[in-house]
Formats: structure tokens, sequence, C-alpha cells
């Protein structure tokens, strides 16, 4: 099932995509059945987060929807619609870094073996990061070079505490593409000194640019990739192919991550774990994203994510 959020006129609903090009607008569908079988409408169909905190329940009566539904009015052109970030706002959007040898290696560094014990994960702030597919990818003042980073996200179904990477893969409930958009030279005030620390933070701070995170075009489920390991990651800039690599060579698994991360923070329905990129950043040539450039991220058995860049004056 491919899980969407989208936008119609000044309406926004959670939606399944189908595979010839059409969107069931699920509350509606929904609404349209409990007329016939005189119920309330399921309360869970208005948002993604309340859909993915119902689980099972929520995913059958989806099925159910899309089954009876495909002939009314619930259901729109997916041309038609806006693709929003299927998760909009998640409640907690935490990135990996240097979690592929590639791409570790390709700026300079090399890797040893710690950096196959601990993941290094850190997060952006998803109100103002979050954007969804089409949308533009804005370059402010502050910035000098942004640079991509496509990645398999992971949107998380139940909560969960301390789990073990054996059981991790139970507590997703699909995958996504986001972009790790990261500003490489971030402009910052004068300071007497340049301390490691300061470039630490400088590095971060770059990660948190608005419009920061491009995530779509939807979440597959997890009936459709039960292994998160066999996915293939490509990014374009203007049609060039810039990444290609496979999840299968990730230095810390998704559900170890999953097991890690968990053991820090509380993870909720709707949280989502970005699992780090792969060689072929523009950091590496000093080739970075100006506006009127598309940016786009292709992972097999999801889709394509496309974003256009553009200035913004603040």
């Amino acid at each position: 099932m491919k899980l969407a959020t989208c936008s119609l006129e000044d309406r926004s609903f959670v939606a399944v995509a189908t595979d010839d090009g059409r969107v069931v607008d699920l509350a509606a569908a929904d609404a349209e059945l409990a007329r016939k079988e005189e119920r309330a409408p399921h309360a869970f169909f208005r948002d993604m987060i309340g859909f993915l905190e119902h689980g099972s329940q929520a995913r059958e009566a989806a099925d159910k929807a899309v089954r009876e539904g495909l002939d009314g009015s619930a259901v729109h052109p997916l041309s038609g619609v806006r693709l929003r970030a299927p998760v909009p706002m998640p409640r907690k959007l935490f990135c990996l870094a240097g979690n592929f040898q590639d791409h570790i290696e390709e700026g300079g560094g090399k890797m040893d073996s710690q950096d196959k014990e601990t993941p290094r994960f850190f997060m952006k702030p998803a109100s103002t990061c979050v954007i969804g597919h089409g949308d533009s990818i804005r370059i402010p003042p502050v910035a000098r070079a942004m640079d991509w980073e496509g990645e398999l996200a992971v949107v998380l179904g139940r909560r969960c505490k301390s789990v073990s990477r054996d059981q991790a893969l139970d507590y997703v409930a699909g995958y996504t593409i986001m972009n790790d958009v990261s500003e490489r030279k971030l402009k910052i005030w004068p300071r007497s000194e340049d301390r490691p620390q300061d470039r630490w933070f400088d590095w971060l701070n770059g990660k948190w640019l608005d419009s920061a995170a491009p995530m779509g075009p939807w979440i597959v489920t997890t009936d459709e990739i039960r292994d998160p390991q066999t996915l293939m990651i490509s990014t374009y800039v203007n049609g060039d192919r810039k990444q290609h690599n496979s999840t299968s060579q990730m230095l810390i698994s998704v559900a170890a991550l999953i097991e890690y991360i968990s053991a820090i923070v509380m993870l909720e329905p709707g949280d989502v774990i970005s699992t780090g990129t792969v060689s072929g950043v523009g950091n590496v040539t000093g080739e970075y994203l100006k506006p009127g450039d598309r940016v786009e991220v292709d992972i097999s058995r999801i889709g394509l994510l496309s974003n256009p860049v553009a200035a913004s004056s603040s």
C-alpha cells in the first residue's frame, strides 16, 4: 500500500495511491461506506499520524475503502492533487551521519571499525524543514553551498522503547524518501577563534535550514517492502545522476538503528528516521544547488521524490 497525504484546493487528506495513477481519499470513501453501513465514519482517516496510531485497524479499513470506493467521488487522478510530505509534521525527525563507507571516504575520510559500532544521529526541526514532493528547496541568504543527500527514510508505526533489533522492524509502518539537504558553508557571525566544537555546530546548523527535508512522495508499507536493506538509491540533479548505491551497504542497518535510537528516545507513530546518504554529494566536486535546478531522488520500489530549487529572501 502507498499511503500519501494530498491537498486538493484548500483541503488536505490521507490517501492511498493506486498503481493506475489515482489516489483514493480515505476519509471521503469511508464516509460513503459509513452511510451505507449506518455507522460513524472512522476518525483515524483525518491525518497520517492518527492513521498510523491505529495500526492494522486503520490499514484494514483503508483496504476496504479502496476496494469499494474506486468508482466514487473520493477518487482523483494523481496529476490533479498536490502530494504533501506523507507525514507533514513528524513528531520527531532523526537523521544519520556517516552510515555508508563510500560517503565517509569520498570526502577524504577513512572508515575505521568504530564507524560500524555506534550510529551518529541528529534531529531536524520538522515543522520548518519538511516539505513535500514538488515543493521548492529554498536557498536563503545565509547559504553558500546547498548540497543534496538522497536517503531512505523509515516511518515508525508503533510506539517503542528499548526494542531489540530482532523485533525492531515490527514497529515500522513503511518507508519513504528523504533528501537531507545540507548547507556546507553556512554564513556565520565573526568570531575570534574557530574552535573544533564551533565548527561542529556550524555543520549541524547547516542541516536545519527551512525546506531542508523534502520527503515523499508516499509511504510504501512493510507488506510491500519486507527487507529495507535491498533497495537502490539514486539522486539526479537536472537529470544527471550524482548518487547511486544500495541500502545493503549501510554500516548500521535499519533494525540496528531503531534498537540504538529507541534505547535513548521513545519512538512514536509518525516519527521518521532518515538513514544516511551514499557517495556522490556535491561537496566533493564543489557543485552546489542553485535556483532553477531540480533534484530528484529515486529509490527502487518506492518511487521518485522531485523538488525544484529556488532563492529565498530570508
